[in-house]
């Protein structure tokens, strides 16, 4: 589905869109991609007013933003709270990678027992307060537009950005990352040795890095449009492949989306 945010426009009380970055659970990846535009940023700074970033500026969180930028999935009562907070101050937010629009690596933890989960991460467990689930801010509140990765493409950011600032609607694309590797010449990892590769049904966005070092697709940006990722993991049991290792493949970037949720259950039909 081709995602559309409507165009930045400049309010009467202040010349420049008002940008803030927002943290809540993640590993910093998808911030990090912002920081490493490094001189594009410095570009896109002086076209907008960057209100809240802690790890860019140093500015307590006040008033409200023309755009929220997103990292990260909600895995504490206070962080329902913050998203929420969050969304009220901003005109459009955005979800910066997986964390924020599908729960993210954190997520994996979402079938089984968190308990457990959090005994094993921490050694005081019972100094931890956590939820249930890792959840989408999707769940909580409206998201205008979701940039996939773990971490997003600092390009695909900066295309964004740059076009809503020209008045433009920003369009994703969700085609597989196969057209990618056609486009760019590379030859198919899965046909020509066997590799299991996620990028028929895998999005865009990546520029087909992995298969640029001969490896196949780790899913990183989640399930391409229209992908059939099931009739792939049928595909991978037919090269080979362990069934546990097809289910590992679909279960982590993107554990909760529902198309890769349905192929890591192709194990339960090889056993």
């Amino acid at each position: 589905m081709i995602q559309t945010l409507p165009v930045l426009g400049g309010s009467a009380a202040r010349k420049r869109p008002r940008l803030g970055v927002f943290k809540l659970a993640s590993c910093d990846g998808c911030q990090l991609s912002v920081l490493d535009c490094e001189d594009v940023i410095l570009e896109v700074a002086e076209l907008v007013d960057i209100g809240f970033f802690r790890e860019a500026v140093r500015a307590d969180l006040a008033g409200e933003f023309d755009v929220a930028l997103v990292e990260g999935s909600i895995c504490t009562p206070e962080q329902e709270d913050e998203i929420r907070d969050i969304r009220a101050r901003s005109r459009f937010l955005v979800c910066l990678g997986a964390c924020a629009s599908h729960g993210g690596i954190q997520a994996l933890r979402n079938g089984g027992s968190t308990a457990e989960a959090v005994g094993v991460v921490y050694a005081n467990a019972h100094t931890i307060s956590i939820l249930d689930r890792s959840r989408p801010a999707s769940e909580y509140v409206k998201v205008d537009l979701e940039l996939p990765g773990c971490p997003i493409n600092k390009r695909m950011l900066l295309r964004v950005l740059a076009v809503m600032l020209g008045g433009v609607r920003p369009v994703l694309d969700h085609h597989a990352v196969c057209l990618e590797c056609k486009r760019q010449g590379y030859v198919c990892v899965v046909v020509a040795r066997g590799v299991p590769c996620l990028g028929p049904a895998t999005s865009t966005g990546c520029g087909a890095l992995c298969i640029q070092y001969n490896r196949g697709c780790f899913g990183c940006y989640g399930p391409a449009e229209g992908a059939n990722a099931t009739a792939l993991a049928r595909h991978f049991l037919q090269l080979g492949v362990a069934p546990d290792a097809i289910r590992r493949l679909f279960q982590m970037f993107y554990a909760t989306a529902p198309e890769f949720q349905k192929a890591s259950q192709v194990h339960v039909e090889a056993g």
